[in-house]
């Protein structure tokens, strides 16, 4: 589109997370006008650590904001999958293009904070729920639970698993369950038992379990995640403490001492959901990124990163095709593939027998175990 008419594109956000955040920064760039719509009425990421990779440390580049993500961040070299009791598996360098751009480990909160932090103030606009999207086919018309409307040329359904812009206007289908829970929290480094020591990602994989280990040692802390067979579909399952020790043991023994001494108070506990693929992301006006398009198992760590290379394919898309409809087909068929295959990738159930599979080529690690 030529810049001329990509500065009177009039451009609606639905959601201000990851995904949200990184479009309204990459479209604006453009020169498009920009409007965030968040259901929350305050912004506020709960979880754990996750992994930037460098395509995304990329992005973060191009568009001048990599100093602020940098300053809440933690680079890291590799990630290593051990067994429940340590032995290694296998370990692998991050994919590096030169140290700006290896991979970099961060909070959740913190990346969305930083993310926000670089979007002009009044962009995003909190208390907003979505109800219902209009597509007239050359625009669409919001309608928030607040009693408020709002008209954009483009709409960007960024607004998660369970997406009101997918249900409205794509597909109904709901999310899938996938016979796991997630037990998440962040503690400090001096509870994690001597076994963070340096900025290095590490997955130990027992029958049925996973617990990683993602260092956020610029904080002083870690993130802790256990993610175990269960069959309750509850969104928000409610376990014990004994629950969630049952989960590691067998363990190394320092792992069950961690679990052992949460504050579930502070444990983030939920269901683990993806969605099928989703056929069409798109019309002529209106189009899902991130979550809402193609929400996947957090198996490969690619959540957050395939959000943001949508913001990025969407803007190249958008400078590169010669009207609104085609640069959203362009998107589409440039995003989907990578999505469809990570996300059948992310559901394979990572035991130490299917690690080739979802690493081909890789054999059991021969270095060392770092101590």
């Amino acid at each position: 589109m030529k810049p001329s008419e990509l500065k009177n594109l009039n451009v609606a956000v639905v959601g201000a997370g990851y995904g949200g955040a990184a479009t309204a920064k990459a479209l604006s760039l453009l020169g498009a006008r920009v409007d965030v719509y968040e259901q929350a009425s305050r912004i506020r990421e709960v979880g754990a650590g996750i992994g930037l990779r460098p395509a995304s440390v990329a992005r973060f580049h191009e568009w001048g904001i990599f100093e602020a993500i940098a300053a809440v961040s933690s680079p890291s070299e590799y990630f290593e999958i051990l067994s429940a009791t340590g032995e290694p598996i296998m370990r692998e360098s991050w994919p590096a293009h030169g140290e700006l751009t290896r991979t970099h480990l961060i909070h959740r909160g913190d990346f969305i904070d930083a993310l926000l932090g670089v979007l002009p103030d009044g962009m995003v606009k909190v208390g907003h729920r979505l109800e219902r999207v209009q597509d007239h086919g050359t625009g669409a018309t919001l309608a928030f639970a607040n009693g408020t409307t709002a008209e954009a040329d483009l709409v960007v359904g960024a607004d998660g698993i369970k997406s009101v812009v997918r249900k409205e206007l794509f597909s109904d289908r709901e999310p899938v369950f996938s016979g796991e829970h997630a037990y998440r929290a962040v503690i400090s480094v001096d509870d994690a038992r001597g076994m963070v020591t340096d900025d290095n990602l590490r997955m130990y994989i027992g029958k049925g379990t996973k617990v990683y280990l993602l260092p956020l040692r610029h904080r002083g802390q870690v993130s802790f995640d256990i993610t175990a067979l269960c069959p309750d579909p509850t969104w928000a399952p409610k376990v014990t403490r004994d629950d969630i020790v049952a989960t590691v043991q067998g363990f190394d023994e320092r792992l069950v001492d961690i679990t052992r001494g949460l504050d579930l108070d502070t444990v983030n506990i939920r269901a683990v959901y993806d969605i099928d693929p989703v056929d069409t992301w798109h019309s002529d006006s209106v189009v899902l990124i991130g979550d809402a398009a193609h929400s996947m198992l957090h198996h490969q760590g690619q959540g957050a990163n395939s959000a943001i290379q949508d913001a990025g394919a969407l803007a190249d898309a958008l400078r590169e095709a010669d009207t609104l409809p085609a640069a959203l087909a362009l998107f589409q068929s440039v995003r989907k593939p990578v999505t469809d295959e990570l996300q059948r990738i992310s559901r394979q159930g990572w035991t130490e027998e299917e690690i080739s599979d979802v690493f081909p080529g890789q054999k059991p690690a021969t270095a060392p175990r770092s101590q």
